[in-house]
């Protein structure tokens, strides 16, 4: 039985290994963080979309985690899922990937596939991860070993598309690698696209993230223009939804936030910008996007002056602070940015969600008010953010003496808007 190993047990990596354990492969997860690797082995579960009842099922046919690299001598597929998020500049952070990429090629074997997951720029994958490998094993891509780049496609909180029955593109340092790396995927899934290369895959998961930042900017930057000159932008987004074609649908809201939205973009704009050709239209994007939360707090100060209130000192009260409905993911969620603004203004926050039972900003513990109602009733203003389907939304209205609806779901004058 062939040994897969993943690196990196996060929401990206754990769901790999439990289709791959699904699919009869003797599986090792590595993670350099020890308390991740100790509640795997204890049989907790860290990621929301594999619950402990799975990863009782993975360990039982065999899953093992580990932070000890020294397993990676029994892999014969290794799929590195390590984070690749930006550092304190706003640029790529390749660290993880070049600390997985060193420790592979100190355990390489011939005939091992190597397949980096982690979503970067093009060229890292034929170039930071081969040149890695190369150096440290003394063996050659394509001859001795195979390796290809097969984006994440996971879409947390989605009940509906998986591993299994989301198409998986794969794409490698030469059409060996590429058909290598095919040959296991197609193994966990039921459509695997080949890329030319592993620059194409790399390229095609950032410009499916880009598509979406470009468009959400479209329609936050139109909802604060809408409110400048008096059109309701929510009405037009329903007017043009009607089309039954070349058009689709998308949302304004408070910010981005999510593992993809608020990163990928600088992946590929720092990609480009080393070419010498700056892609003007996804940096503004990124622009639009991040000036959201600054503009909640800007209706925020408006609303509160026209009841006769300020902001510095006021008691607002945020309702759903996930970044994305009816999930439990905080990551780079827009209510972190606008509690920051909201702070710096002297304002007292507090927040209400089902699904995050603690939350922090800059280290400092954000208050949870766990009864919504009269926490809304004692608040001088309410922002709604993330309107999942456990809150009682139509009932804010009643609740709230001032509320700020961020989603557009009470536009029938009981809420003010975004």
């Amino acid at each position: 039985m062939e040994t897969v190993v993943v690196i990196g047990l996060g929401y990206t990596g754990l769901p790999l290994a439990r289709e791959a354990c699904a699919a009869g492969m003797r599986v090792l997860g590595l993670d350099e963080n020890s308390a991740v690797v100790a509640a795997l082995e204890s049989g907790r579960s860290h990621v929301p979309d594999v619950p402990d009842t799975d990863l009782a099922h993975m360990r039982t046919a065999g899953f093992t985690a580990t932070a000890d690299p020294g397993l990676l001598a029994e892999a014969g597929i290794v799929v590195i899922c390590v984070p690749t998020p930006l550092d304190d500049a706003g640029e790529p952070d390749l660290s993880h990937v070049r600390r997985a990429a060193a420790a592979v090629g100190a355990h390489l074997k011939p005939g091992t596939l190597v397949v980096l997951e982690s979503t970067s720029y093009p060229g890292t994958t034929d170039g930071v991860v081969r040149t890695l490998l190369e150096g440290v094993s003394g063996l050659t891509a394509g001859t001795d070993f195979s390796l290809a780049f097969s984006p994440e496609r996971i879409d947390p909180g989605n009940d509906h598309y998986g591993i299994r029955n989301t198409p998986r593109i794969v794409g490698g340092c030469t059409a060996r690698c590429t058909a290598a790396a095919a040959v296991f995927f197609r193994r966990l899934c039921d459509r695997v696209v080949e890329a030319g290369s592993a620059r194409e895959a790399e390229l095609a998961k950032l410009l499916e993230n880009v598509y979406r930042s470009v468009n959400i900017a479209l329609v936050n930057e139109l909802a604060v223009v809408g409110r400048a000159l008096g059109v309701d932008v929510w009405d037009a987004l329903d007017c043009a939804a009607s089309k039954p074609f070349g058009y689709q649908r998308f949302h304004p809201g408070p910010g981005v936030g999510g593992h993809c939205i608020p990163v990928d973009p600088a992946y590929l704009a720092h990609w480009a910008r080393a070419a010498g050709s700056p892609l003007r239209l996804v940096e503004l994007a990124q622009q639009v996007n991040a000036a959201m939360p600054a503009h909640v707090v800007h209706r925020a100060g408006d609303l509160l002056s026209g009841a006769g209130k300020a902001l510095d000192g006021a008691r607002l009260l945020l309702v759903g602070v996930t970044y994305k409905r009816d999930s439990r993911d905080l990551r780079c969620t827009p209510a972190t940015p606008l509690t920051r603004l909201l702070r710096r203004a002297g304002a007292q926050v507090r927040y209400h969600d089902p699904l995050a039972g603690a939350w922090a900003v800059d280290g400092e513990p954000v208050p949870r008010a766990a009864r919504l109602r009269e926490a809304a009733a004692g608040a001088d203003l309410t922002i709604l953010l993330q309107d999942h389907g456990v809150l009682p939304v139509e009932r804010l209205p009643d609740w709230a003496p001032l509320l700020l609806d961020t989603r557009g779901r009470l536009r029938d004058g009981t809420a003010h808007l975004l």
